[in-house]
């Protein structure tokens, strides 16, 4: 397809990037050379120089024959602007626009008509979520959800002291009894897709375990790994991320200390959330942190805008024992780095983000037999693809034992109707039925039928 991305930041860039290798035309507009010039660099894209949102740039980036605009530059009103510019002069291009202001919200979605929007996402909401998730369900580093909740892929790591440390997968679910399956396994940075019973988790590896949630919960006991739901959280940084999470853990009845350094962001935050405790200050100061009783608290946030501040604050943390740790950061490239710190569960907004505009390229792709969703995993090695079986879909009511399956590929789950299953040899899926697939192979899973050899 031909898709023109408005914006090279770091959502930009890794979507080019991303996008580029799936061999779809890519043409990245930026008002910045210098930035244009790096990506072209590393990138086989067409770059044009100058404002997305002027109809002759637009012409120039070839709008009237583009299938796809992304709009994610650092400007919401920008973004607006370029979709729907974009739309009046080709009406069948599909637009997509990155818009993080809170007030905007509603009325984007009641006015997407009158924009010209296909779809809008919003990073930091969605970060925000995934952060209100791991506090709702504690004891994972990163938990991604299927089949409409029902089945789940979740991240840990095991440690030296795990029950898991020098088990092999066959040995298990003896262990934590109960069924679930390993479907990746990042070892010394490098994801592995396995199907031995045979292989042996070391310390260190950080494992992908799906199964459906009531089975998860019970693994975690069994692991003897904290479970019980945060009640009082402190937050760092009051950004959008901190207003979205802060907002959504008071709905929930959660206790919430949000610390900023801004005496005018603390005031503004005040006044939208009555119902948190606002305090101004450094957290990066270690009395200020110790005087606000972190040490008794259940679970820090850290999510200032530097990376940097968010992980001394997070080590610091994790070093007062504190039961959950979460870590939001923009760049996460640099994961075999990150891994040997201890710094929690690592959250990050450009990552969610990108994830979700894949999945609607890929639907645009193949609207018959699309991905469900699309979640990366094992530091974006592999890929969990949730697809539903549809009449087009080969080899249902076959056995899975019975399926010829194309290398570094897993079926990690099946669910019919409201049961979700950890697959076996004997498994089967049928018309209507949701399968989740792992792979860690260089092709792109476009629809179900692409995973049989």
């Amino acid at each position: 397809m031909n898709i023109i991305i408005a914006g090279g930041g770091k959502v930009g860039s890794t979507l080019a990037r991303q996008l580029s290798a799936e061999k779809h035309d890519i043409t990245l507009i930026d008002s910045n050379r210098q930035v244009l010039n790096a990506s072209m660099e590393k990138l086989d894209i067409f770059a044009v120089h100058g404002n997305c949102a002027s109809m002759s740039v637009l012409l120039q980036a070839g709008i009237k024959d583009a299938d796809l605009l992304i709009a994610v530059t650092n400007a919401d009103e920008v973004n607006l602007l370029c979709c729907t510019t974009a739309h009046g002069i080709n009406p069948k291009l599909h637009t997509i626009a990155r818009i993080r202001t809170p007030e905007y919200l509603d009325q984007i979605y009641e006015m997407r008509d009158v924009f010209g929007l296909s779809m809008t996402i919003n990073p930091e909401k969605r970060a925000a979520v995934e952060i209100e998730r791991l506090l709702k369900y504690p004891g994972f580093l990163r938990r991604d959800t299927f089949a409409k909740g029902r089945t789940e892929i979740v991240e840990l790591r095991i440690e030296k002291s795990s029950k898991l440390c020098n088990v092999a997968l066959m040995d298990m679910p003896a262990i934590v009894k109960t069924k679930v399956l390993v479907c990746a396994v990042l070892r010394e940075g490098k994801a592995l897709v396995s199907n031995s019973g045979s292989f042996v988790l070391r310390e260190g590896d950080r494992i992908f375990v799906t199964a459906p949630t009531e089975n998860l919960t019970r693994m975690l006991k069994s692991l003897d790994i904290i479970t019980r739901k945060a009640r009082r959280v402190i937050l760092c940084g009051g950004g959008k991320v901190g207003y979205y999470l802060a907002d959504l853990l008071c709905k929930d009845g959660i206790s919430v200390q949000l610390i900023e350094s801004n005496h005018a962001r603390c005031v503004e935050l005040a006044a939208l959330l009555p119902e948190a405790s606002i305090v101004h200050g450094d957290a990066t100061v270690q009395a200020l942190l110790d005087n606000e009783g972190l040490a008794s608290c259940d679970a820090l946030v850290t999510m200032t805008g530097m990376d940097e501040l968010n992980m001394v604050v997070s080590l610091y943390g994790t070093s007062r024992n504190i039961p959950q740790v979460i870590t939001k950061l923009g760049h996460a490239e640099n994961r075999n780095i990150l891994d040997t710190l201890p710094i929690g569960s690592i959250v990050c907004p450009k990552e969610l983000c990108c994830s979700n505009i894949i999945r609607y390229v890929r639907a645009m792709e193949n609207q018959t037999g699309a991905a469900v969703s699309v979640h990366s995993i094992a530091d974006g090695q592999a890929e969990a693809v949730e697809f539903l079986v549809d009449e087009t879909t080969k080899n249902c009511g076959v056995p899975l034992k019975d399926l010829k399956l194309k290398p570094e590929l897993l079926i990690a789950s099946i669910t019919h109707g409201a049961q979700s299953e950890v697959p076996g040899g004997l498994s089967m899926f049928h018309t209507g039925d949701s399968v989740v697939v792992v792979t860690s192979g260089q092709g792109t899973l476009q629809q179900l039928n692409d995973i049989f050899a």
